[in-house]
């Protein structure tokens, strides 16, 4: 009988958390994530330059060193940041296989003390634990993901973290500098900017379709953030270009 209610108890619990997406290992929300950020960034350092009304060659210089400085920085950030909870996260499921191994008894208590504070019955959360602890690689696995809450199996590459940042930024600041290896001036204003609406509307799709808000919504807000930016940076490019003339 005991053994039914544990079925039914955290057969519903993994059948509730089945319905939720990963939201933290996802590869194309990251690269959605990182293209929308390196749209945003470089079509403003474009649009800024070319408000000063320089030469196309000088707009293209810009943008090319915004799209390496911006996507060498994010993928330097994300090796960095990576690695450091690599570390950490590894660190610390050490020191649990370490108390696993000295105080059995202790994180046996305290592993069927965390299932009874998830609204597990006394009886069986002790059983639970038991049966958890009788086996030291479930043991670990087990602590790490209640007491440390992280997922041993699922710890990031800070290598593929690197790479998929510099990727998917200098994707996304390329759009809006393609025109300018082809026109200049006015026409290659105005098809940055064509091309800057059409990729924050659909980066921003791609996010609200990742998160399930309002597609349309989401679009909306990245777009009106582009514009925004794009439309200071502009203004700033043209006041100091006529100072300077």
């Amino acid at each position: 009988m005991a053994k039914e209610r544990l079925v039914h108890l955290f057969g519903a619990r993994r059948a509730r958390t089945s319905r939720h997406r990963d939201v933290e290992g996802n590869a194309a929300r990251a690269a959605v994530l990182g293209a929308g950020d390196g749209l945003l960034t470089n079509i403003s350092l474009i649009l800024g330059v070319a408000g000063a009304n320089p030469g196309p060659s000088t707009v293209r210089l810009a943008g090319v060193a915004g799209l390496l400085a911006g996507a060498f920085s994010m993928a330097a950030g994300e090796l960095v940041s990576v690695r450091a909870q690599e570390e950490l996260v590894g660190h610390e499921i050490d020191v649990e296989r370490e108390e696993l191994t000295h105080d059995p008894k202790g994180e046996l208590e305290e592993l069927a003390g965390m299932y009874q504070a998830q609204g597990v019955p006394e009886s069986d959360a002790k059983m639970v634990a038991r049966i958890l602890m009788s086996n030291p690689a479930v043991a670990l696995d087990s602590h790490a993901r209640l007491e440390l809450g992280v997922d041993p199996d699922q710890v990031g590459s800070a290598n593929q973290a690197a790479l998929a940042s510099f990727l998917s930024f200098a994707a996304g600041a390329l759009l809006p500098l393609l025109p300018w290896f082809v026109l200049k001036g006015t026409a290659a204003i105005v098809a940055s900017i064509a091309i800057g609406i059409v990729a924050a509307s659909g980066l921003g799709a791609a996010i609200g379709a990742f998160t399930g808000r309002s597609k349309i919504r989401t679009a909306l807000r990245q777009l009106a953030a582009a514009t925004v930016a794009a439309a200071i940076t502009f203004g700033v490019g043209a006041l100091l270009g006529a100072q300077g003339a």
